[in-house]
């Protein structure tokens, strides 16, 4: 099994017996925060609905799998996300069957979902792969499989000799993980993870290079440096995550 990335998500497709279209971090009602903030600007919501379902229209998966943070308030649901999401779930129904890993932006998500549609914070198998919003520590029955997380915001930054080439492209790390450090048992198959980037297009991110000592959950700390590796939202292979720390020090860039 290949994941197929698509950057007009960015999303990714994992196929087995069933085809499974996964996203991440869609953060809808964000607006609503954002103006709290004195910062002003128009609901994207639609913008990012329709970019979800040409996923599906490229695609046609038997499932639509949310990474969590669908909503971005919290610990409040907003009249923004109150207002837009039984649009957005009605219309991604009509479709293709959907389920949501609650993330930590989520609180009340559970009003606007159909039975079935919420799965468990700590994971899930399902078809063989894992999957999990990636705040928490995963589930035992996670390890020896590939786990596809959100959560993180990957990111990265190309620099050259002039300077930085690309600047907070959204990017995937693909390594395996340190099964102690998750407390998840050893098993016969390394169990690998999958950062997926966010959906959102402001979400900014974390510069994929720091991700290991970032502190923002479990899994960052599990990452095996040196044998990770980094890719475009297109799949473009870019290099090992050791590789890419080693040529450049972020902290000190820019």
């Amino acid at each position: 099994m290949k994941p197929r990335f698509l950057p007009e998500g960015p999303a990714v497709l994992i196929s087995r017996s069933r085809s499974i279209l996964v996203i991440a971090d869609i953060h809808l009602g964000v607006e609503s925060a954002l103006s709290r903030k004195g910062w002003h600007f128009r609901s994207r919501t639609d913008d990012r609905l329709s970019r979800i379902i040409t996923c599906i229209e490229n695609t046609d998966p038997d499932l639509l799998l949310i990474l969590g943070d669908l909503k971005h308030s919290v610990p409040q649901v907003t009249w923004q996300e109150a207002r837009e999401l039984p649009h957005v779930l009605d219309t991604i129904r009509k479709r293709v069957d959907l389920v949501l890993l609650p993330g930590n932006h989520d609180v009340g998500i559970e009003r606007y979902l159909e039975e079935g549609e919420l799965l468990p914070k700590n994971g899930i198998v399902i078809d063989g792969t894992g999957f999990l919003h990636g705040h928490t520590y995963p589930s035992p029955e996670l390890a020896g499989h590939l786990i596809l997380a959100g959560h993180h915001h990957p990111v990265i930054h190309l620099y050259d000799e002039v300077g930085c080439s690309l600047r907070g492209s959204p990017a995937y790390l693909l390594g395996e993980v340190d099964e102690g450090i998750l407390q998840i048992p050893t098993v016969d198959h390394p169990t690998r993870l999958l950062l997926v980037p966010a959906f959102y297009e402001y979400a900014g991110g974390i510069d994929i290079r720091t991700i290991p000592e970032s502190g923002i959950s479990p899994l960052a700390k599990s990452i095996r440096i040196e044998t990770a590796e980094v890719f475009l939202s297109d799949g473009t292979y870019i290099d090992t995550l050791g590789a890419l720390r080693s040529e450049c020090d972020p902290g000190s860039a820019g």
